[in-house]
């Protein structure tokens, strides 16, 4: 069914690829595209697109793009290369401007990564695909694909707590919520094949959410 890697999939992988290697050897050219909290609040707002195509280091990368790898052709083989476009950018603006909202008198914050358009992705293909199953290094049986959305949510919220890096984390519950609503919107039939998958992303999420929140009150 998914033999073909798509080729709208490919291209993403690559600009990310290409652009993340270009921000490990250029200081400059990561500062200047990077999400930054002051900066965009004057006005600098291309960030929002700009920071979803680099990375902090090189395991942040292959991790965003083994994930993106594993789950981009569904979202292809359902919905096709155009839909999986507006999905993926649609994700990535949304995480962004959420993590601008919860970070907007923050000044100092940064962030990069292409977290949130993956988050929405993989949220979208479980959807679609309710009873994936995953093989995992390291790891000897099919993990069932829900569990790694609820696993990668959980790394999610664990990331903002620590705040010990770069990375992205407030965009993956942006991206996952556009993954959802893109997703819903392209083909809402999902909503009756997928019911128990539906229930377990949204309320992994929502209840992620509002740990966060109480968190930082």
């Amino acid at each position: 069914m998914l033999e073909t890697f798509p080729l709208v999939g490919a291209i993403i992988l690559i600009i990310n690829i290409l652009s993340s290697i270009l921000g490990f050897r250029d200081k400059r050219f990561f500062e200047n595209y990077s999400f930054e909290i002051d900066k965009i609040r004057k006005g600098e707002y291309y960030r929002l697109l700009t920071s979803g195509f680099l990375h902090v280091n090189t395991t942040h990368l292959i991790f965003n793009m083994i994930t993106l790898y594993f789950f981009v052709s569904f979202v292809t083989y359902s919905l096709g290369g155009i839909s999986f476009l507006i999905l993926y950018f649609a994700s990535l603006i949304i995480g962004n401007l959420l993590t601008l909202m919860i970070h907007f008198n923050q000044p100092n914050y940064s962030a990069v990564g292409a977290s949130g358009a993956v988050t929405g992705v993989l949220f979208s293909s479980l959807l679609l695909f309710p009873s994936i199953e995953l093989m995992i290094f390291f790891i000897p049986i099919p993990i069932p694909g829900y569990i790694f959305g609820i696993g990668y949510i959980l790394y999610t919220l664990y990331g903002i707590g620590a705040q010990n890096d770069n990375i992205g984390h407030s965009a993956h519950f942006g991206g996952a919520i556009g993954g959802v609503i893109l997703t819903l919107f392209y083909d809402f039939e999902v909503i009756y094949n997928s019911k128990l998958m539906l229930s377990i992303l949204c309320a992994t999420t929502l209840i992620a959410g509002f740990l966060l929140y109480i968190k930082r009150k």
